[in-house]
């Protein structure tokens, strides 16, 4: 995006605000406006300008009444944590003609997640469409949704979205009710039912920092949901996730969907012609969830089919666990 076409968009937003200022103060914007009206404000412009209440009334109100925000000019290039990074939006691509079930993937997501495997994020299945046909290995992460339904349904908004892609979950949020495991189509998300047993050193240093839903390295927490987050701390620093760097046969490719770009280390395609030329798809695309994960069929297999590990050889529901 050019320097014209930032200015010409930031000159739009701000013109914006005076229309937009009751949905961003809410209830209180209304209240204050509607206040400011029973008072008879002296001052009047003459210019009157329409806004919505909370309950869907439409008022008309004077321009004069609306207190405009002034930004810094780099107003829409500073970070938050939960807005994400601007003029960014992630996706993946996993190559299913690749994927040999390594493991290697879980074993860096666990390692640099403090996760254990019964509560790994990301799982490689067995699949096969019929006795007849070839099996394959199936690795599936969060699907970090367009139109999230863990999103809408969490009642305390410890699960949310940002305009970068990423959906991420704010532990000290979370209470526990699990309305996002249920709401969730791919079952990608786990909860950890009791304290989590570390099988890696935990790094001190991270534990000083201040907790961030978007902190690598932190452990687990008792009664909380977790899920695959695309590593935002590793995003952030312009660095691939670890299931991408760990991944020794290039089944994992990350990228930003606005450049058209992918990657899995090794080579950087262009996302619309990889999907275009290998006819890639998305899981359950019917539910209108709008996920950024796109699969590329298993055709052409490059590896030969080898039973991996025992416990993920068939897919199946994550049952709860029997509680002590």
């Amino acid at each position: 995006m050019g320097d014209t076409t930032k200015k010409e968009r930031r000159k739009f937003l701000d013109k914006g605000l005076k229309v937009g200022i009751a949905a961003a103060l809410g209830g209180f914007g209304i209240s204050k406006i509607t206040s400011k009206l029973n008072a008879n404000s002296k001052s009047d412009s003459g210019e009157k300008i329409e806004l919505m209440t909370t309950d869907g009334t439409l008022i008309e109100i004077d321009s004069s009444e609306v207190v405009e925000v002034q930004h810094s000019e780099d107003h829409d290039k500073k970070y938050n944590v939960r807005e994400g990074m601007p003029h960014r939006k992630f996706v993946m691509v996993i190559d299913l003609a690749k994927c040999k079930n390594a493991l290697k993937c879980q074993q860096s997501c666990n390692k640099h997640h403090y996760i254990t495997g019964d509560n790994a994020w990301l799982k490689v299945y067995k699949m096969q469409e019929s006795k007849d046909t070839a099996p394959y290995w199936m690795p599936t992460t969060c699907m970090h949704c367009d139109q999230p339904a863990c999103v809408t349904v969490c009642p305390v908004d410890a699960t949310f979205k940002r305009k970068d892609g990423l959906v991420l979950i704010d532990n000290e949020r979370c209470i526990g009710c699990r309305f996002c495991m249920a709401a969730c189509p791919y079952s990608t998300r786990v909860f950890n039912w009791s304290e989590p047993k570390q099988e890696f050193t935990l790094d001190m240093d991270m534990l000083e920092h201040q907790y961030s839903p978007e902190h690598g390295g932190m452990p687990s927490v008792k009664g909380t949901v977790d899920k695959c987050d695309f590593c935002p701390h590793q995003v952030k620093n312009n660095e691939l996730p670890h299931c991408v760097t760990a991944c020794p046969n290039g089944v994992f490719y990350f990228g930003d969907k606005y450049e058209d770009t992918v990657t899995n280390g090794e080579e950087t395609l262009r996302l619309s012609k990889l999907l275009e030329d290998k006819a890639g798809y998305r899981l359950l695309e019917n539910l209108g969830t709008e996920p950024n994960v796109y699969y590329l069929p298993p055709v052409d297999r490059l590896v030969d089919f080898e039973d991996g590990l025992e416990q993920f050889t068939e897919f199946q529901s994550v049952e709860k666990p029997t509680e002590e």
